[in-house]
């Protein structure tokens, strides 16, 4: 890409797409392309191609999608593989028709098998089982992966992957029920210390690992690898590190300032055991992370503060990691 190339960033206003824009910005791009879902349905075939025709599109940032946690996707997994295949589907083939030069398509690291060899390298995807609470997130998405890998085999089509860890930060959705287990713990600590309640609870056993990327990171990796990867191979981003659920409850309290205690709902699910990428193959092109787990986790809660709804209501329970 150049800086006036015509960019079209999917899903611009989540958590990843609005840092994306962020890091688009700071770098220079000026022609950006962006839509929200009442003016652009990414799950209309008809629309998404007459979009793609009418706009001279010369690359996409693929960032939308239906995300959740455990409990969302419990509860809303048809949700989760039929609007994620429609929206990818629709995307991927008419980028490819109207001849985008480049597209990113972001996965997860949950899309890799349950227990998978760690640290996980981008050759484990389909080698094993995956996390059954999950499933129909991650079927929906390899789905994706192995659509852009057969457009380049195929047509040619200069489609990547990229398999971000556990993502937090600025932008997030805190809502108990839907969010994820981090932005999910911060809500509960935070509710809980304006309560007073005496203790927060967490989903699970406290001791599966996960890794955890800053958005900022995040986004800045992802235009990188627009400028610097140009392969049909996956590529894991993330910091190369995790840690405990349990102890980032500990830094979550810390940072909220929530003098209460910790519990455990121990008929809860945990989800995979651990989630850590290898980003040997990231690492390998020159991209580092340039921000730590415990000044992300203040700036969040900035954001949050500054940005957060009234607290609602509700028992101080948080779901366990995705």
């Amino acid at each position: 890409m150049d800086r006036n190339s015509r960019i079209f960033v999917a899903g611009h206003r989540g958590l990843v797409g609005s840092a994306i824009l962020r890091r688009l910005a700071e770098a220079g791009y000026t022609d950006l392309v962006l839509r929200d879902r009442s003016q652009l349905d990414l799950t209309d075939q008809a629309a998404v191609r007459a979009f793609f025709d009418r706009e001279g599109i010369e690359h996409v940032i693929l960032a939308a999608a239906k995300v959740g946690g455990i409990l969302a996707n419990e509860r809303s997994g048809a949700e989760f593989i039929r609007d994620n295949l429609l929206i990818q589907t629709n995307v991927i083939d008419a980028a490819w028709r109207a001849g985008v030069k480049k597209l990113l398509f972001l996965g997860s690291s949950c899309l890799y098998p349950k227990h998978a060899e760690q640290p996980i390298r981008e050759e484990a995807l389909l080698s094993g089982p995956m996390e059954p609470s999950n499933k129909p997130y991650a079927v929906a998405k390899i789905a994706g992966i192995t659509m852009c890998q057969a457009y380049r085999k195929q047509y040619g089509f200069n489609a990547i992957c990229a398999m971000p860890s556990n993502l937090y930060g600025p932008g997030d959705h805190f809502e108990p029920e839907t969010s994820h287990a981090l932005p999910g713990m911060i809500r509960r600590f935070h509710d809980a210390k304006m309560a007073g309640d005496p203790t927060v609870t967490l989903w699970g056993t406290g001791t599966p690992r996960r890794e955890f990327l800053y958005v900022d990171d995040m986004a800045d990796a992802c235009l990188h690898l627009m400028e610097h990867y140009d392969s049909g191979e996956i590529v894991n981003v993330g910091p190369g590190e995790d840690i405990a659920i349990g102890d980032l409850a500990c830094l979550i309290r810390e940072t909220v300032g929530y003098p209460g205690t910790l519990g455990h709902d121990l008929d809860k699910p945990d989800g995979h055991p651990r989630k850590l990428m290898d980003v040997s193959r990231l690492f390998a092109t020159g991209w580092r992370p340039k921000v730590g787990l415990e000044e992300g986790l203040r700036r969040t809660y900035d954001w949050f503060l500054e940005h957060a709804a009234p607290p609602a209501p509700a028992p101080s329970v948080t779901q366990a990691a995705e």
